[in-house]
């Protein structure tokens, strides 16, 4: 595939790589926006953050943390509980060891369909 995916599609890779995260596990934003990066022409961390503020709520969003383990403030407190339950590995610090607990999703090889 050439070209940039539109918006929606962009989100739906994002939105279908979290959901494959599997349960005590976590990616990273980087990890996702590599997955994804080829079909979508680019495309950080950032704009896998964006999409994951805005349409992230229906997804385990708490498996996906920044580079250093760890989730951005506002999150901490509804995320704590969900590793816990899930046995997701953490550190003494809170942050997620992702030495034990990160999961690379596949690279995506092709857009979702529209309709």
């Amino acid at each position: 595939m050439t070209g940039r995916l539109d918006h929606e599609a962009y989100v739906e890779l994002v939105l279908s790589c979290v959901e494959g995260v599997p349960r005590g596990r976590v990616t990273t934003y980087g990890a996702i926006a590599e997955a994804v990066g080829p079909l979508a022409g680019g495309g950080g961390p950032r704009l896998v953050g964006s999409v994951m503020a805005s349409h992230g709520g229906a997804v385990p969003w708490w498996r996906v943390v920044r580079a250093d383990g760890s989730l951005p403030p506002s999150h901490d407190v509804e995320a704590r509980p969900r590793y816990l339950e899930e046995g997701t590995p953490l550190r003494a610090s809170g942050n997620v060891d992702l030495s034990r607990a990160m999961w690379r999703p596949p690279a995506a090889t092709r857009a979702p369909r529209a309709g």
